[in-house]
């Protein structure tokens, strides 16, 4: 246990435990279909596997957020997984697809403490330049872990059935409890002061402008990301009859994105302002966005995965920034900071989410169109941050 007392965790450690919820979600994928049939659901409710997922999540790093900063962000961690191991079992165990959205509620509870108790985490480990290069591998662990759910969800599927990916489900989260039960160490720096109260956190938040800027921001690229994992599945394998395990190595193309974009990072970081680097990532998107859409009319699955592929690159390159300045400013409440925030901008990605659910129609133009709009309206919230002088650099 000598490495529990360390004050820093390794990296590996940090992108297994922002990883697991990412994989948790998008695993999910490539069983859509198979739920609609064997629940007996249409397509439709089928996707609100995901935006359901979202809803708990985001109340869930609300809770956990808070919760480290008043027991720890190791015990909060651990609290988290075993809620999210019960969730995996009752999926496995659910005869009917109320049943499932439950499960799928408490695994999701459990699950977003890996994202806000990490971040917190990450917060207090890194700073600076460093912080950045940071965020930026941990990023493309974000967008790798869901691009890596698919391939994982679609073989799992064609070769053992759907039901089986549960059963995937619960030995991750018995893995991931035992890796971070030996493994990750507190933290927390404990001192005197009174936690702030949670009507002073709020407020504070509230009232800056950056932080609804930033939220819409980090909120919009994951409503995109998690809108693709909902509504690909349909278009791939219903429009253009990909099975399972093709679909799922579309996944390889999204982490070849990701990685590119946490490269790009670590490397103009060095070179040019946070601000350039942001609002670079989120023009190329727009651009990316706008030309799939007119190339669309050629009805051909790989103009889609190219342009998915760019539009992706654009926001994994922007994503890293916008998470390391997020917080700044906030350090002395950043436990109780990061759960509000986080409760905010993933009720943004639950409520992007369903819209994908909403505009579903069996054709290829509906989710290239929602990342278009998307990107030009985080593109206008990340220059508002530019003109008003808010993007706070290290």
């Amino acid at each position: 246990m000598k490495n529990v007392q360390r004050r820093v965790p390794s990296l590996l450690l940090i992108i297994v435990l922002v990883g697991f919820p990412q994989i948790s979600e998008s695993i999910f994928t490539p069983v859509l279909p198979q739920i609609s049939r064997h629940m007996l659901v249409d397509a439709s409710k089928a996707q609100l596997t995901m935006s359901f997922y979202f809803v708990a999540f985001a109340i869930g790093v609300f809770f956990w957020g808070r919760l480290s900063d008043k027991i720890g962000r190791r015990r909060a961690m651990l609290w988290g997984i075993v809620f999210y191991l019960i969730g995996n079992m009752g999926l496995l165990i659910s005869f009917n697809f109320q049943i499932l959205l439950l499960s799928r509620f408490i695994q999701a509870f459990g699950a977003s403490v890996g994202s806000v108790v990490t971040q917190t985490i990450m917060r207090e480990s890194f700073n600076g330049v460093e912080g950045a290069k940071v965020f930026s591998k941990v990023g493309a662990a974000m967008a790798l872990s869901p691009a890596l759910g698919p391939l994982i969800g679609g073989i799992v599927q064609q070769y053992l059935g759907y039901r089986n990916v549960f059963s995937t489900l619960v030995v991750m989260g018995i893995l991931v409890l035992l890796y971070s039960s030996y493994r990750l160490p507190e933290t927390q720096v404990v001192t005197n002061k009174e936690t702030a109260s949670l009507i002073d956190v709020t407020k504070r938040l509230i009232m800056d402008s950056r932080i609804w800027s930033y939220g819409i921001l980090i909120g919009g690229i994951n409503g995109i990301l998690f809108g693709y994992y909902s509504e690909a599945p349909f278009i791939f394998m219903n429009h253009f009859g990909f099975t399972s395990v093709q679909y799922g190595s579309l996944g390889v193309v999204l982490a070849l994105a990701s990685l590119l974009g946490a490269a790009l990072v670590n490397y103009l970081v060095n070179y040019f302002k946070s601000e350039t680097i942001l609002i670079s990532g989120l023009v190329f998107s727009v651009i990316s966005s706008g030309l799939l859409l007119v190339l669309l009319k050629f009805d051909q699955p790989f103009i889609l995965i190219t342009g998915f592929f760019m539009i992706f690159l654009g926001l994994n390159t922007s994503l890293p920034i916008a998470l390391n300045l997020a917080l700044k400013g906030y350090e002395d409440i950043i436990g109780s900071a990061s759960g509000i925030f986080s409760l905010g901008y993933y009720l943004i990605v639950s409520l992007l989410t369903y819209l994908v659910s909403l505009i579903h129609n069996g054709t290829i133009t509906a989710l290239p169109l929602f990342m278009f709009v998307l990107s030009i309206v985080m593109l206008v919230s990340c220059i508002n941050l530019y003109v008003k002088g808010d993007i706070i650099e290290d």
